[in-house]
Parts: structure tokens; sequence; C-alpha cells
């Protein structure tokens, strides 16, 4: 990654942002939350079931804490806050690894419903998933592993409103688990995105075996399988689009939060841990090791708050910051998760520790939308090099 750009970058976040009050007091909420409902026990325990997290938490979330609705405008049952918000909370549940289906709920399938255009789908899905009771993903990716317009030749057949879907989408976030499913797929118009029902005729459900067992995937498999047009018939891929760079920012925060927590975890160990008499920390090696991690987290950090604040305006920065973000975030949490693995020394090699945890999803992470080359080579075309 070019170090000119993420400086720049930093520059600008501090020009331009800083986090207020409320959303330092909304920080402090969701880690007391979330210490409280995600510790490393309950992430063991939900990763090894089917639907991979707690209904009774996901209720509270909701319910309680209205983390569903926080960024789903007043109107649809939320509470109107920017995607600055939603940054700050996305970051707390990478640094506990809550197992949920936030992601794929709030920022996938409720950006895509908020960016269609169609305000009857709005009104129709979005109080459903700001009270917390639907759970729903977008289902984009097929076979091919492709996250652009070309990698979606899903066939969809029919008129107005009612159409069929054919075909295989793979690795979709909760995708065995949720009500709702927003698909991708072709008419002779062109992509165009579609609501699907969790229950729907034809629909196939089955969950994938996945390395970063915290987050689900499945493979879904339509056949003439019913569903709903959301939006302009072949206008999905200008809608998907910027669903993507939202996501792509929005991990970028989450990755930020697993960077920082492994960082955390790498320097305590560091001090207590002896050897030779001494501190592991103490020895030039080890100092070198932290210094680069911090180095590389807070550098992160200011690649993942400049685009939440591109994110929140929406501004035309957006999509180079969303790429920038992503594959500077994705490498810097990667390489965290494994220096912390190096400064634990056996012990990080373990099951009983949490460091593989963190290591399966920041390499997971890493790839989801796209690895850092593709953003890299997205970068490049859309800043004109």
């Amino acid at each position: 990654m070019d170090w000119r750009l993420v400086a720049h970058t930093r520059q600008n976040c501090r020009m331009n942002f800083a986090f207020t009050e409320e959303q330092e007091e909304l920080r402090k909420t969701v880690r007391a939350f979330l210490d409280s409902k995600s510790p490393e026990t309950a992430v063991r325990e939900q990763m090894e079931t089917d639907n991979g997290f707690d209904p009774a938490v996901w209720a509270q979330m909701g319910e309680q804490m209205g983390l569903q609705g926080l960024s789903i405008p007043e109107e649809f049952g939320g509470s109107g806050y920017s995607f600055i918000e939603l940054g700050v909370v996305l970051e707390e549940m990478g640094r506990a690894l809550l197992c949920a289906p936030y992601f794929s709920t709030v920022v996938l399938a409720a950006n895509a419903l908020l960016h269609s255009g169609d305000d009857a789908a709005k009104k129709k899905w979005l109080p459903g998933i700001a009270s917390g009771e639907t759970v729903a993903t977008l289902a984009a990716t097929e076979p091919s592993g492709a996250w652009d317009e070309a990698g979606i030749t899903m066939s969809a057949k029919g008129s107005g409103s009612d159409f069929t879907l054919t075909g295989t989408k793979m690795f979709v976030l909760d995708g065995h688990t949720a009500n709702l499913i927003v698909v991708a797929a072709r008419t002779a118009k062109g992509v165009s995105l579609f609501a699907v029902e969790g229950n729907a005729k034809g629909l196939t459900r089955t969950a994938l075996s996945t390395m970063d067992q915290t987050r689900k995937q499945a493979k879904l498999e339509f056949a003439d399988t019913p569903a709903t047009l959301i939006g302009t018939e072949g206008k999905g891929w200008d809608v998907l689009s910027t669903v993507f760079d939202l996501a792509a920012v929005a991990l970028a925060a989450e990755q930020v939060g697993g960077a920082q927590r492994v960082l955390d975890m790498a320097v305590e160990y560091a001090k207590v841990r002896v050897q030779f008499g001494r501190p592991i920390g103490s020895f030039q090696a080890i100092k070198h090791k932290c210094a680069d991690m911090l180095l590389e987290v807070e550098s992160a950090k200011s690649a993942a708050y400049y685009g939440m604040w591109c994110a929140a305006e929406m501004n035309e920065e957006l999509p180079s910051v969303a790429s920038l973000a992503k594959a500077y975030c994705s490498e810097a949490y990667f390489h965290a998760a494994a220096e912390n693995i190096q400064i634990h020394g056996g012990i990080g090699f373990t099951w009983e520790h949490p460091a593989h945890l963190y290591f399966k999803r920041a390499k997971s992470s890493e790839l989801l939308f796209g690895d850092p080359s593709y953003h890299r080579e997205l970068l490049a075309q859309r800043i004109g090099i």
C-alpha cells in the first residue's frame, strides 16, 4: 500500500473528523454490552452451533439496545443515526468477535434496500430489520467467487414485480438462517435485485464449512424460486456497487476493532511473560514487532474512520476511500493477528488460546468483498492511474 495515500487519508481525517461525546458514549455502552454478552466463552459456544448466534442476545440488541435500527431512518422504524455511529458499533463487534447476523442484516441487506429507490420495499422490510425481528442477507457472489458485475450470471425470468430465479449463490453470509434474502440476478435488462423469503419454494440452503467459524456462510440454490423485484429492473448493479463500497468501509471498521484487540493482547503478554529473568517485551525483537503493529493499527484506524466519514456524507470520495480502507485494513489486521501468535509463542498456536479465532477472522475478512490486490486495482481505476 502506498504510504502517501494513508498519510493523506490521515491528514484529511484530522481536518474533518473526530468522534463526538455522544459517539464515544455509544462506544462505551456497546463495549460493556459485548463484554457481558460476547465473552470468549460465548463466542466459542455459538460458533459451534448450526445457527451461529444466540437469538436471545439478538433480540436484546434490537429491542433494548436498538443496534439493528441504528442507521435506518426513523420513518422506517430506525434511529436515523449516520454511518459513523454504525462504524463505531462494528468496530466494537470486531473487537469482541460477536457471533450474530448483524453485518449481513444491517450492512448488506438494509443498505441494499435503502439505496434501491424502492419505497414500497423499504416500508415492507426495513421496520422488521430495525426491530431485530428480521434476519436478512445479500446473495450476490456465485461459485466463481467474483465480486464484480460480470460475476453475476444467475437468471431471473418474469415481468412486473413477479419473477422466478434459477441458479446458485455461494458464500452468502448467514444465508442458511435469514428470513429475507436480497438476491442479485440477471434479467434481459441487466443485473436486478430481488427479495426472496427464507422459506420460499424451490430454495435449498446449505451451511458451508468455513475457516472462520464465527461468521457463518451458506450455499443457496434456486430452482424457479418466486421472487419480488426490488427497485428498477436492470439498475441492480448501480445499487450493489454502492452497497459493496459501504460494506468495504464497514468491514474495515470491524477489522480495526479486531486489530486493536490482538495488539492489546500481544502487548499485555509481552509485559507479563518472563524469559531469561526478564519480560519478553524488553527484548528488541519483540519491541520492534509491537511497534510495527501499533503503526499499522493506527494507520488502519485513520483509513477506516475517514471511510466512515465519507460513507456518512455519501460523497464522491467514497469509492476510492472504500477500496483504500479495505486493502489497508485487511493487511494490517492479518499482520497483527499473525504477529500476536508469534509473540505468544507455543501457547498462541493452541486451540484453547483465542489468538487463532482472530487470525481466522482476519484471513476470512481479508478475502471478503475482494482481497487487497483486487481493491488496489479497483483504487487505481477509480483515481485514474
